[in-house]
């Protein structure tokens, strides 16, 4: 059974980066693009070539699967390409200035409410997807 790696992805002055954030591994993959997209193509890319290279190299190579996350400051920037601040302060439940701290980099959100931002998105995305149009 293959390892799940979990792969970061951040907001950066560019776009967007992803790194691994594992170090067992005797390799380490990074990925960059100005969409979130970009930045997934880049990183599956990376490893790929890690992939060939430690097979030219005849050396053993760890076939790994990824789960990709942002950080919460990320992730809520991302959103607030598509969302306002204040329609995510109605789907989240958390108070527009403080959201506007997060995005901004200004305040880290605790974990449990990184938690329950995570949670309430998910609930959203979940009733949107449960929906049809006539």
């Amino acid at each position: 059974m293959k390892k799940t790696i979990k792969v970061v992805i951040e907001k950066s002055t560019y776009g967007y980066s992803a790194y691994m954030d594992d170090n067992t591994l005797s390799y380490g993959c990074i990925g960059e693009g100005k969409t979130v997209k970009e930045t997934i193509q880049d990183f599956l890319d990376a490893y790929e070539d890690m992939k060939e290279y430690y097979e030219s190299q005849n050396k053993p190579f760890e076939e790994v699967d990824f789960n990709f996350c942002y950080d919460t400051t990320s992730f809520l920037q991302h959103l607030s390409e598509t969302f306002t601040l204040s329609g995510l302060s109605k789907i989240t439940g958390i108070n527009e200035k403080q959201l506007g701290h997060y995005v901004q980099g200004v305040n880290k959100p605790r974990p449990a409410t990184a938690k329950k931002i995570q949670n309430k998105i998910k609930e959203y995305a979940k009733n949107i997807a449960a929906m049809s149009l006539l």
